[in-house]
């Protein structure tokens, strides 16, 4: 198997990473969080094993990052957290295992196997794209033609929704309830000033519109070619 190693401690890394390699595993190796987290996110492993308490990073941001991007990757987690309540709040962060240090090479290679084991998952991608739009799950950054576009936390969870119903038609009751978590009407203007920021953002300058309103119903995301 192809398995990640995320680990800062220097002793640790190398003796789970030798044992994993005499037993034919091929192990990749990173020793701080936002390497990790790089790794984890661009390439394709088997196994993930990640130290809870990392630099840069810790381990919980790591794994809920790549569960929030789609990355079904199996997690075991390390850690000398042995606590019940460290166990949960790491199964709960994403990670299929947990392993307490000091441990056992053969219970963490049995471990290791099982996961292995385990029937692949779909992989979501981490980049949702519509026509010269760009949305990047993982690095939360959204480009246009190239260019940088800033959004708030709001204008974000708005943005991605019409991406990921790109040419069809979400209405204004649809985008209360999926983004404001409203159930009822507020009567307020919130959905409409929200799209008229996003529009100054996302489509002034650019040589077409992306955000359509459809009179009467809502609105609608799409590329030039896409029709409703």
């Amino acid at each position: 198997m192809k398995i990640l190693l995320i680990e800062d401690d220097a002793e640790t890394i190398n003796y789970i990473a030798n044992g994993l390699s005499q037993h034919g595993h091929r192990v990749e190796r990173a020793t701080d969080g936002h390497d990790g987290l790089f790794l984890a996110a661009g390439e394709a492993y088997d196994v993930l094993i990640i130290d809870r308490m990392l630099p840069g990073l810790d381990g919980l941001s790591i794994v809920r990052t790549i569960r929030g991007a789609g990355r079904m990757t199996p997690v075991l987690f390390l850690s000398t957290m042995s606590g019940i309540d460290d166990r949960v709040i790491g199964l709960n962060a994403g990670a299929d295992d947990y392993l307490v240090k000091p441990f056992a090479f053969s219970e963490l290679l049995a471990r290791i196997n099982a996961l292995g084991r385990r029937p692949a998952l779909v992989q979501v991608e981490t980049v949702l794209r519509v026509a010269d739009l760009e949305m990047d799950l993982l690095s939360r950054t959204v480009r246009r033609a190239g260019n940088v576009i800033d959004l708030q936390p709001r204008e974000w969870q708005l943005l991605e929704y019409l991406v990921r119903n790109a040419g069809k038609v979400v209405t204004r009751t649809m985008l209360l309830e999926r983004i404001w978590d409203f159930h009822f009407d507020p009567r307020t203007n919130v959905v409409e000033t929200h799209i008229s920021r996003l529009r100054q953002k996302v489509d002034k300058g650019f040589c077409f519109e992306l955000i359509h309103t459809v009179r009467g119903i809502g609105y609608c995301l799409r590329a030039p070619e896409q029709v409703v």
